[in-house]
C-alpha cells in the first residue's frame, strides 16, 4: 500500500539510558515537568479489551486485568477532589477499552452532571454498542459536550488490521456509522505506523472521512489525532534542561504539566494518581493516591517522554 513503509532495523535502546531520575547518561541534569494545574484528568477505566493489537503501549486485551475496572465510585470521589482545581476543563476516559466497563455510563453522566468536557477513546466496536441506549441518553442529556474519539490506525482497510486483527475494520465502520448517524461529536486517533508524511497521512484520512460522511477535518491536529508510534526499546535522546532552548518547547505545553491519569492496579484497594497516560506500569511514574499527593514534578526519565511528549509533540487531550 505504502511504498515509505521501510525494513530497515531501527537501533535499539541504550541500556545506559533513562536510569537515573535526575541526570542523563552523560551527567547532564535531566529536564523536569511542573505540574501547572490539572486541565485533564484520566481514568483509565481498566486494561480489559476486546482486542489484542500487535503494539499496545499498554498491553490492553482480553485477558489483561492488571489495571482493575474502576467503580463509579471511585471515580466520583477523585472528581470531589477535583472540584479545587479551577483549571480542569476536561475528563478522560481510557482503557484498555472503556465501554468493557459497566460502569461507564454512570461516569460519564457525573463527569458531564459536574460540568466538565469528557473525552472517550473507543474503537468504535461491540462493547460500545453494548451500551448505545446510554450512549443516545448522554447524548440527548449533555450535547456536544460528550465527545468519543475513535481509533482508526490508518485510513487504508489493511494497515489498519495489521495493527488490530482481522474484520476489525468492518465492525469499527459499523460502529463509527451509528456514530455519525446518531450526531456524536467525534475525533479520530490515527497513528503514524506507515512512515507517511504528515501531510499524505491527513490527506487519506481525509479521503477516507468524506467517503464515509464522517465530520472530522482532518487538518486539524485537535480532530485527527496523529500519535508517534512507541517503542520503549528503540533508540532516543535524553532531554536535558537545556534541550527546551534548543528544541524551542517549553515544558508547560507537555502532558504531564496539564493533566494526570487514575488508575487502579490488580489486588490493589484504592487508586493511584500517575503522571500521564503513556507509562501505566512503571512506578517512578506513581506519583500517590490522591491528587494532591500527585502535584510534585515529574523528570522525563522514559523514552516515551522523549519520542512521545518532547520530540513527537503528542498529547492524549483534546485540546
Amino acid at each position: 500500500m505504502n511504498s515509505a513503509i521501510t525494513d530497515q532495523a531501527p537501533l535499539g535502546l541504550d541500556s545506559s539510558k533513562f536510569r537515573d531520575p535526575l541526570c542523563t547518561a552523560d551527567g547532564q541534569r535531566r529536564a523536569q515537568v511542573a505540574l501547572g494545574g490539572i486541565e485533564t484528568l484520566w481514568f483509565n477505566t481498566g486494561t480489559l479489551c476486546n482486542l489484542t493489537c500487535t503494539n499496545c503501549y499498554i498491553e490492553s486485551s482480553p485477558t489483561n486485568d492488571r489495571l482493575s475496572y474502576l467503580s463509579a465510585a471511585e471515580v466520583a470521589a477523585v472528581l470531589d477532589e477535583l472540584r479545587a482545581d479551577r483549571r480542569a476543563r476536561e475528563i478522560g476516559f481510557t482503557g484498555g477499552e472503556p465501554f468493557m466497563n459497566p460502569a461507564l455510563p454512570a461516569m460519564l453522566d457525573d463527569a458531564l452532571g459536574r460540568g466538565y468536557r469528557v473525552l472517550v477513546l473507543t474503537n468504535a466496536m461491540r462493547p460500545m454498542m453494548k451500551q448505545a441506549d446510554d450512549l443516545l441518553a448522554l447524548r440527548e442529556k449533555y450535547g456536544d459536550r460528550l465527545c468519543l474519539r475513535v481509533s482508526i490506525d490508518h485510513y487504508a482497510p489493511r494497515l489498519h488490521e495489521l495493527e488490530r486483527g482481522p474484520h476489525a475494520w468492518s465492525r469499527m465502520l459499523t460502529g463509527l456509522g451509528w456514530l455519525v448517524d446518531n450526531g456524536f461529536r467525534l475525533n479520530v486517533a490515527g497513528r503514524t505506523l506507515s512512515g507517511e508524511s504528515e501531510d499524505r497521512l491527513r490527506a487519506g484520512y481525509g479521503k477516507f472521512f468524506a467517503e464515509q460522511g464522517v465530520p472530522v477535518n482532518a487538518d486539524d491536529p485537535r480532530q485527527l489525532v496523529l500519535f508517534p508510534e512507541m517503542d520503549a526499546t528503540i533508540d532516543v535522546p535524553e532531554i536535558t534542561e537545556a534541550c527546551w532552548d534548543i528544541l524551542d518547547v517549553a515544558p508547560a505545553a507537555m502532558m504531564c504539566a496539564a493533566s494526570r491519569m487514575v488508575v487502579k492496579r490488580r489486588g490493589e484497594a484504592g487508586v493511584k494518581v500517575l503522571a500521564c497516560t503513556l507509562l501505566p506500569y512503571d512506578e517512578q511514574f506513581e506519583l500517590g493516591a490522591t491528587l494532591a499527593e500527585a502535584s510534585g514534578a515529574v523528570p522525563l526519565n522514559h523514552p516515551h517522554c522523549a519520542r512521545f511528549c518532547v520530540l513527537g509533540g503528542g498529547s492524549c487531550s483534546a485540546g
